[in-house]
């Protein structure tokens, strides 16, 4: 065991609570969201920024220590990667998100150039026995998952927020909905569902005007897959419900065919049986069709509204209105008019629109 000066702390290490100054040790489990110490080895001029623990985005250069968390990633426009399968110090790894997900890195996407490599210095280390040096890998999280939660979302109506893919707006649209529910004088909570960790999502749903909000790394999951979904969400669901607000809204992180448990959570009957109301993200005309009839044929839900770069001019929304049979408005230009139809879809009792 040994102290190393840590320059960055990644916002998936978040809940460890760690200092700049960490205690590492040799012997590294080889598991998801064990929480390891890195050097960087290389410069980008792309993708080269690190979400910290405070929320801010910082550039990453060599010679930088940070901390991270294994994890594995399967996302269509960043990188792929999976857990080694071992690890000690002075092995090689890459970096596969902004999060500070850390892993072996399996293929990547043109556009955000090669992966920071990064030498394995050591694991983190905790220390939860007050007053005792006894010392356990830091892992992210609060708190573990039960795989075995229930969902009791008592009468709070839910919204969802599902995309065609990654980067078809699903964020922007959520807050765009939640603030004009703030708007009109309801108490929104929020949370993310799936995806990879990054806190960048929940940060801009809180500044939109949600009162409390939670993401699945909080659970101690870096990365989400079908395993794990539905658990996570319906122990989100329930502890936010439980804070009475007027309204849940909730973003499932990727696409309706994507890796990250999507299609698992929309499967499960007791879920679907809690949204009153499912908002579609779409990337254009096509994305859209096939994700409304995904929606209506293979999970038996129908969107409330349509929205995304699909909506991006009066084309597309035409296009959605007319052939799909559902209501579309963009959230960066109309995002008024978005919240409002779905205020008026959940039957919530609101503040008349200023």
């Amino acid at each position: 065991m040994r102290s190393v000066l840590v320059d960055k702390l990644a916002s998936v290490t978040q809940a460890c609570g760690l200092s700049h100054e960490v205690r590492i040790s040799a012997e590294i489990p080889a598991e998801e969201g064990v929480v390891v110490v890195v050097e960087v080895l290389s410069n980008k001029s792309t993708y080269n920024t690190l979400e910290l623990t405070s929320g801010r985005m910082a550039k990453v250069s060599k010679g930088d220590i940070v901390a991270g968390a294994l994890g594995h990633r399967k996302a269509l426009f960043g990188y792929s990667g999976h857990v080694p399968e071992a690890a000690k110090p002075g092995d090689i790894i890459q970096m596969l998100n902004i999060g500070g997900v850390l892993g072996i890195c399996d293929s990547i996407n043109p556009d955000k150039g090669e992966p920071f490599d990064c030498r394995v210095l050591g694991v983190a280390l905790n220390f939860p026995y007050l007053g005792e040096r006894i010392s356990v890998p830091a892992r992210v999280g609060h708190k573990r998952l039960d795989l075995g939660a229930t969902l009791d979302a008592g009468r709070v109506p839910v919204v969802a927020l599902a995309g065609t893919c990654m980067e078809a707006g699903k964020t922007a649209a959520a807050c765009a909905v939640i603030s004009r529910m703030r708007h009109r004088g309801l108490t929104v909570d929020a949370f993310k569902a799936t995806g990879v960790s990054l806190r960048r999502d929940i940060l801009a749903m809180e500044d939109a005007g949600a009162r409390h909000c939670s993401i699945f790394t909080d659970l101690g999951i870096v990365t989400t897959t079908r395993a794990n979904g539905p658990a996570l969400t319906r122990t989100m669901l329930t502890e936010l419900a439980a804070r009475k607000p007027d309204v849940l809204v909730f973003e499932l992180g990727d696409g309706l065919l994507g890796t990250y448990g999507v299609d698992a959570i929309l499967e499960c009957p007791d879920i679907r049986a809690a949204l009153s109301g499912v908002i579609l993200s779409a990337n254009d005309p096509v994305a859209a069709w096939g994700g409304v009839k995904l929606l209506r044929e293979r999970f038996r839900i129908e969107p409330c509204v349509v929205t995304g770069p699909a909506t991006d001019n009066q084309v597309g929304v035409e296009i959605i209105t007319s052939q799909m049979g559902v209501p579309a408005f963009n959230a960066i230009s109309s995002g008024a008019a978005l919240g409002d139809r779905v205020i008026e879809a959940l039957g919530l009792e609101a503040m008349p629109a200023q």
